[in-house]
This record gives structure tokens, sequence and C-alpha cells, in this order.
């Protein structure tokens, strides 16, 4: 049974120190950081809001929107990149599932542009 728990000891290791190490740089950025905001560091994000508003002010769904929009679009470029490096040795079913995977994505990018979802004005 010992040499069964002696196994896990260098897991146990590796997890000591991994801790201690997260525990270091957390107090090490608490420590070093700067506190002393400039006004462009508290300035609008990309988002549009404010740095130290309140957090249950209204909010422009747009951005949310349009991020989503480009997990999506940036996921088919995860299952276009691998389908187009084997393309050579692919039959013609996955050729045509691939035609119809982004015949889907078209129609899609094509209704949220005719419905307005790309538009900020």
């Amino acid at each position: 049974m010992d040499y069964l728990l002696s196994e896990y000891l260098p897991i146990l290791v590796f997890l000591g120190m991994a801790s201690a190490l997260a525990i270091i740089l957390v107090l090490a950025a608490w420590i070093v950081a700067v506190r002393n905001p400039d006004p462009e560091k508290v300035s609008a994000y990309e988002c549009g809001f404010n740095a130290f508003d309140d957090a249950r002010m209204k909010f422009d769904v747009r951005f949310y929107l349009v991020s989503i929009l480009f997990i999506i679009f940036d996921l088919e470029v995860a299952f276009l990149f691998p389908w187009a490096v084997s393309f050579p040795t692919l039959s013609d079913v996955a050729f045509w599932s691939m035609m119809l995977f982004l015949g889907v994505l078209t129609i899609g990018f094509a209704y949220e542009w005719r419905k307005g979802a790309l538009e900020w004005a």
C-alpha cells in the first residue's frame, strides 16, 4: 500500500509547487502594481463602457452580438484549416460536406447582414 501512495508523491509535489508559484505571482503583481491610473487608462474601452460605472447600467448589446459573430466565423476557420490541409486526400463526400457547411455559414452571414447586425449607426 505504501508503494501505491508513493506513486502520488510527484503529483503532490507538482501541485504544491504550482500553487506556491501561483500565490507568489499574484502577490508580486499586487505589490508591484501601479495604482495611479491616468485619464487615458480609465477612458471607455472598445465596448463603449466607462471603466468605473455602475454595474447595473443599460448597455448596448451590439458589441456582444459582433463578438459572438466573430467567434462563430473564427470557428469556421478552425474547421476549414484542417480540411484544406488534407484536401488532396479527401473524398467527394468530405468535399461536399464542407461545401454544405460553408453554404450554411454564408446564408447565416447574409441573413445577419440583411438584418443590420453589423451596423453601428
